[in-house]
């Protein structure tokens, strides 16, 4: 393992940052809690890596404990719901990365590179500043056929304008590995996947408020498809219909680790 030799340079950065990004934030310190499954993949695809910047990094969730962590974050909303505040953080974005080249082992990237714009730019960055790339998305094609979209399928219009496909991502680093990851059904992170197993979550206007998806579309968009999944809820349709999904544990409803290591 290299030494950390992190080093600030001047980047310019001076553009406000996105309101939606001020927005999405609220409410994510106590339902965007972090999953220690999902955490150990995470943990595991990081590896050894002594130094690693943790770009799009929120409340914190994810960032591992044994090494020297750097946050990059643009939305104070976020920053301030830090459990614990670090010294090792900077308020910029993704596409512009105020560090030098090669400065870490790993970039991190949690479920935050459909915000990026262009997302290209921010995947270069990343690939720039370290040698390994570890990104949390998902998978399109399989998230498709997520039984929420049935619901409201205009979330599932938008998310396909949205997704970043894997593809993209392999072409920007390079050689990928990617790392399905099913979802718990107690998951403890709030995301919009994570309630596969417990629709009932979704008619909550504070867990709905912690989802991207959710929080950027109109609400006259869903809420005809919410009144009808309560519906089906009260009656007892949405369970005859998935019946399978509640004997499972787990579910892949498509979240993707993408692994790219150019050393």
């Amino acid at each position: 393992m290299r030494k950390h030799s992190a080093v600030f340079r001047e980047s310019g950065y001076s553009e406000a940052v996105p309101q939606i990004y001020e927005t999405l934030g609220v409410g994510y310190s106590t339902g965007r809690r972090q999953d220690p499954r999902i955490a150990d993949v995470i943990l595991r695809a990081v590896g050894d890596s002594a130094s690693i910047v943790n770009v799009g990094a929120g409340s914190g969730s994810y960032e591992p404990s044994h090494t020297r962590v750097v946050s990059v974050e643009p939305s104070l909303t976020m920053i301030r719901q830090r459990r614990t505040p670090s010294p090792l953080l900077v308020q910029a974005r993704a596409e512009r990365l105020p560090f030098d080249d090669d400065a870490f082992d790993c970039a991190l990237a949690v479920l935050t590179i459909h915000h990026w714009s262009p997302v290209g730019e921010g995947l270069r960055e990343l690939r720039r500043v370290a040698r390994k790339t570890v990104i949390l998305s998902w998978d399109q094609e399989v998230w498709d056929r997520f039984w929420l979209f049935d619901y409201c399928p205009d979330l599932r219009a938008q998310d396909r304008q949205r997704a970043v496909a894997i593809s993209t991502i392999a072409d920007v680093l390079g050689f990928c590995h990617v790392i399905p990851m099913p979802i718990p059904n107690d998951c403890l992170d709030g995301f919009q996947g994570a309630f596969w197993k417990r629709p009932a979550a979704y008619l909550d206007s504070e867990v709905r408020g912690r989802m991207s998806g959710f929080a950027q579309a109109p609400r006259h968009s869903y809420e005809d498809g919410l009144a009808r999944l309560a519906k089906d809820l009260s009656d007892g349709t949405w369970q005859r219909e998935h019946a399978a999904l509640m004997e499972r544990d787990v579910m892949d409803v498509g979240y993707r680790l993408v692994v790219a290591d150019r050393s």
